[in-house]
């Protein structure tokens, strides 16, 4: 019977199984993103969520993590939102990890009550990393000029177009530290109880589900179809919440505004395109995927 037909019956003579909404939080996690390279964001993600928590008869949202991590402000922010719905609409939140969460990725599976895994899945990497890569020669190759005119001594703080600054360094290392810090406190706070008594836990280090069940890192393993039809019944459905999408039929990762570019931003955006794709795939390619 068709879906629309199925709401107008009475729920008595509506087909049995318990409907769990899914949302599928998958790539690394940046601020901003366009339409050609989406990024998992609040901003990106928060229609989702909304949708799914907004499922009256759902006792629970399921949540699909696959992310090598990135920036710890905006997985912070996801982890947030998720906690907040999940308190506001009185849902159980469950996480279910596909190859990775990891780092960013991690802090955002904390929201879940439950994280399940499979055996072989990464999970972990509670630390934080900066990478990126330096052009102090780039412009002066491709003829370009650079000009900047600041006030402040330290407004080009780790500008990749100068030689790198120890000063710069050791400033760039108190802020890890604080994030670090951070990050410690919301896996103290939300798995306290269930963690291993394993000083390398916060080292950065990263783990199989296997192991990670073992630290305590995560509830069981198991995949998330087989997980939900012993917790909720044989006849128990998942409903994938899909984002919004543009008139081609494509997902709408947010809107940003346009500026025209000028010299140095067409020259730093052709370097800076390939060093995105390398700095993802770096990510990616640190837990061997």
């Amino acid at each position: 019977m068709p879906k629309f037909l199925d709401r107008l019956l009475p729920k008595r003579f509506r087909k049995k199984g318990t409907v769990i909404p899914v949302v599928r939080l998958h790539g690394t996690i940046a601020a901003g993103g366009s339409r050609f390279k989406p990024a998992l964001n609040l901003a990106s993600v928060a229609p989702m969520l909304e949708k799914a928590f907004s499922k009256k008869d759902a006792p629970a949202v399921a949540i699909a993590v696959n992310s090598p991590g990135g920036s710890p402000v905006q997985s912070r922010m996801i982890f947030e939102r998720i906690r907040a719905l999940a308190e506001e609409k009185s849902k159980t939140v469950l996480v279910y990890v596909e190859d990775v969460a990891a780092s960013g990725g991690y802090m955002i599976a904390l929201a879940g009550d439950e994280i399940v895994a499979d055996p072989s899945s990464i999970v972990g990497s509670i630390g934080v990393v900066s990478g990126g890569f330096g052009f102090p020669e780039l412009l002066k190759k491709i003829g370009v000029e650079r000009r900047v005119y600041t006030a402040g001594e330290n407004k080009v703080i780790l500008d990749p177009f100068q030689p790198e600054k120890e000063s710069d360094i050791e400033y760039l290392k108190s802020l890890q530290v604080e994030i670090h810090t951070i990050f410690i406190e919301m896996v103290k706070a939300r798995r306290a109880s269930r963690l291993a008594d394993e000083p390398g836990i916060f080292s950065g280090l990263f783990w199989t589900g296997r192991r990670g069940l073992e630290l305590g890192l995560i509830d069981r393993l198991g995949g998330m179809r087989e997980d939900i039809k012993r917790r909720y019944g044989k006849d128990a459905k998942l409903e994938l919440i899909s984002g919004a999408k543009d008139f081609f039929g494509r997902r709408l990762p947010g809107v940003s505004a346009f500026a025209a570019p000028d010299a140095e931003q067409i020259a730093a955006a052709a370097v800076g395109g390939l060093a995105e794709v390398l700095e993802e795939k770096a990510l990616w390619g640190r837990y061997g995927l």
